[in-house]
C-alpha cells in the first residue's frame, strides 16, 4: 500500500459472480480465522523517533506485548532493498522478529523489490539494480530474497508467510518485469522473476506458505486477467492475496463475490493481505490525511472507534463466508504507525508527514482502540 490509483488490465472484462450477500455472517457465524495479523513495518522506526505504545487502559506497554495479548496471530514486515532512511531491511527485521517469536507472533515477509514504496503506480527497480539485463535481475531476486529469509531461519525466526512482490497488478522491477503497456517486458518475464522469488523462499524456508498479492480486492475482472495469466505460466504459489480497501475497491459484497470466485477457479485459500478504515477523520500532524472528507466513507460506518470496529468485524465475516473454508483471514495495514515528527510518507525525506495516523489501530494519545481488539479476538 502507499497511495492508491487500482490498476485495471485494458481489456480486462467485468465478469459477473455470484454475491454472497450483505450479510457475511450468516453462513459461516461460528467460524474461526487462521490469520489475524497486522503489517508493523513502521514500528521500528517509530519506536526510535519515540513512540510509545499504552493498553486501552492508558497503561504503557511494549506494542509487541500489546498485539500478542490483543491476539494478533501474524505480524507482516515489508523489506525493502537499499532505502534512503535505512528501514525496511534485513537489519531491521531480525530483531524485530526475535521479539514477535517471544511473543507467539507468526512472521509474515513482504518483499517490495525495491528501494521505496511498490504498488500498482509504483515499481521501480533498486537503484543497484538499475542495469541489470532479465538474466541478472532473476539472480537479484533470487539472491536478495534468499538472503533475508534465510538469515531469518538461521537466528531461529522463520517466515512463516511470503509475499513475493507488494501489489503487483502491472507486474514488478519495471519496466523489465511490468506486464502491460508499450514499455512491458511482458507477462514471461513477469513470471521468471515470480519463480525465482518462490524458488529461493522455499530453498531457504522449506515449510513457507508462499503468495502473490495484487491491489483489486472488489474487481473481479483484473483479478481473473492477473491470476489467470500466472497460473497459465506455471507460477507455482500457495495463496491468493489481495489488498481490500472500501474507499478504493468498493463495498464488502464486491469483494465477497471476488474472492469466492477466485477461491473456487484456482482452488486456493484466499487472504485479504491489507485492509484499514479510520477511527477520525482528524488528522494529528499538518499532512493531509489519506481519509480526510465524509464523502470517502462507507455507509453503515462512521469514522469512529466503533465504526473502525464495525469494520473489522465485517471483513472478518466476508473471509469467514468464502466457501469451502478457503478464508485464512485478514490483515491490518500499519495498525501501529502513529504520528511520530520524523517518520514520514518519504524515506529520503525527514520532513515528510504521516497520512495514516487516522487509520492506525491506537489513537491519537497512544492508547489502543477496540478494533485492535476485533481483529486479533473477534473470529479467534
Amino acid at each position: 500500500m502507499r497511495r492508491r490509483s487500482v490498476l485495471t488490465a485494458a481489456g480486462a472484462a467485468a465478469l459477473a459472480v455470484p454475491v454472497l450477500g450483505a450479510t457475511p455472517a450468516m453462513a459461516a457465524d461460528r467460524r474461526c480465522l487462521e490469520i489475524r495479523g497486522m503489517d508493523i513495518s513502521s514500528l521500528p522506526k517509530d519506536e526510535a523517533y519515540g513512540a510509545v505504545y499504552r493498553r486501552a487502559d492508558g497503561r504503557r506497554d511494549d506494542p509487541i506485548r500489546i498485539l500478542a495479548d490483543a491476539g494478533i496471530t501474524h505480524a507482516r514486515l515489508k523489506v525493502w532493498v537499499n532505502p534512503a532512511d535505512g528501514y525496511n531491511t534485513k537489519q531491521h527485521i531480525l530483531p524485530l522478529a526475535r521479539r514477535l517469536r517471544r511473543a507467539g507472533i507468526g512472521i509474515w515477509v513482504d518483499f517490495h523489490y525495491s528501494d521505496t514504496w511498490a504498488d500498482p503506480s509504483h515499481q521501480t527497480k533498486p537503484a543497484a539494480w538499475a542495469d541489470l539485463d532479465v538474466a541478472g535481475l532473476t539472480r537479484a531476486v533470487y539472491d536478495h530474497t534468499a538472503d533475508v529469509l534465510g538469515a531469518l531461519r538461521r537466528q531461529g525466526t522463520p517466515a512463516d508467510l511470503v509475499q513475493i512482490g507488494n501489489e503487483i497488478n502491472g507486474g514488478l522491477l519495471w519496466p523489465t518485469g511490468k506486464n502491460w503497456g508499450d514499455d512491458a517486458g511482458g507477462w514471461s518475464t513477469l513470471t521468471t522473476f515470480l519463480k525465482a522469488g518462490l524458488n529461493a523462499a522455499r530453498d531457504t524456508t522449506p515449510r513457507i506458505r508462499t503468495m502473490l498479492h495484487i491491489a483489486s480486492g472488489g474487481d473481479n475482472g483484473t483479478s481473473r486477467w492477473w491470476y489467470d495469466n500466472v497460473v497459465a505460466d506455471g507460477v507455482d504459489f500457495d495463496i491468493i492475496a489481495q489488498s481490500y480497501y472500501p474507499f478504493w475497491h468498493g463495498a464488502p459484497a464486491a469483494a465477497a463475490a471476488n474472492l469466492a470466485d477466485l477461491a473456487a477457479r484456482y482452488d486456493k485459500p484466499v487472504l485479504i493481505a491489507e485492509t484499514a478504515y479510520p477511527f477520525t477523520l482528524e488528522s494529528e500532524d499538518a499532512t493531509n490525511d489519506i481519509m480526510y472528507d465524509p464523502s470517502q466513507l462507507t455507509e453503515g460506518y462512521p469514522a469512529t472507534p466503533a465504526g473502525q470496529a464495525a469494520w473489522l468485524r465485517t471483513v472478518a465475516d466476508l473471509m469467514a463466508n468464502v466457501p469451502g473454508g478457503k478464508g485464512l483471514g485478514y490483515c491490518y495495514w500499519e495498525g501501529v504507525w502513529t504520528y511520530r515528527k520524523g517518520d514520514g510518507w518519504d524515506p529520503a525525506d525527514p520532513t515528510s508527514g504521516n497520512a495514516w495516523e487516522n487509520l492506525a489501530l491506537f489513537d491519537f494519545d497512544d492508547k489502543a482502540l477496540p478494533g485492535l481488539r476485533t481483529l486479533g479476538r473477534y473470529r479467534s
